[in-house]
């Protein structure tokens, strides 16, 4: 994949899936889901206070004759049944409309109707910057603050589903860090090269994982010639695994 054109035609193939909105009452998540219809991506059930979007609908020409619509006017209620959907097997995929990220996320982890996994959960951004030929996958810009080198290996693991959904077979994993040397009073670069060894012990796999990198011997593969580094992902990252959220969420914003 080298950019969105082809990841439309990627869902195309496959056909249209349901999303469940939850407070779809804002002018971008009904651009994004007409779009998504039309272009045959994605039906959707609206969720949320159905006379805001009525009249948001009306202002951008969209036909609400089109979709499902659940009136619940409560954010944390909205929330709370978008997410039964998914559970119920009604929609394949949440979308978070015009909520704050935690009350949607309290749905999510809702122990009778909610999405648990067992797993930890992560943020993935997916790219694509003009000059490169491939995609790009930043984790995690948004949920996990300071996680542990354990942590990290199950962000990488939920990136990789991310990729392989994509058709990307093997990515490959840039533990990033300020520097791309260990040095024993940075943690991140010592966390970074224990990811290495997991993956080299094959407890981390469906990938390739280097580190430590810094951001530009991660993603130019002449910096990282230049620095001497001789690593299969030095230069070709496709997931750059940022070190905690404050880097990775500034990274994600740039």
């Amino acid at each position: 994949m080298v950019n969105f054109n082809e990841v439309i035609k990627f869902a195309k193939e496959r056909g249209p899936k349901v999303i469940s909105v939850a407070c779809c009452h804002d002018k971008e998540v009904l651009m994004a889901v007409e779009m998504a219809r039309k272009e045959r991506i994605a039906d959707s059930i609206l969720v949320g206070d159905i006379e805001k979007t009525k009249e948001i609908a009306s202002d951008l020409n969209i036909d609400l004759n089109n979709y499902e619509l659940i009136d619940i006017k409560d954010i944390s209620e909205a929330s709370l049944k978008a997410v039964e959907l998914v559970s119920q097997k009604k929609a394949d995929m949440l979308m978070k409309g015009l909520v704050d990220t935690s009350i949607v996320l309290k749905a999510v982890l809702n122990k009778e109707i909610g999405l648990r996994t067992g797993n930890v959960l992560s943020h993935v951004a997916v790219f694509a910057i003009e000059g490169y030929s491939r995609m790009f996958f930043i984790t995690d810009a948004a949920m996990n603050l300071a996680p542990d080198v354990n942590v990290k290996k199950q962000i990488i693991e939920n990136a990789c589903k991310v990729a392989h959904s994509l058709d990307i077979d093997t990515p490959k994993v840039a533990a990033l860090c300020a520097k791309e040397k260990v040095n024993p009073k940075m943690k991140d670069t010592v966390e970074a090269k224990e990811l290495q060894e997991m993956y080299e012990r094959g407890e981390i796999t469906g990938c390739i994982v280097g580190g430590p990198f810094a951001l530009d011997n991660a993603v130019s593969v002449q910096a990282a010639h230049h620095k001497g580094i001789d690593h299969p992902v030095a230069g070709n990252a496709d997931i750059l695994l940022a070190p905690d959220i404050e880097a990775g969420n500034i990274l994600y914003k740039s």
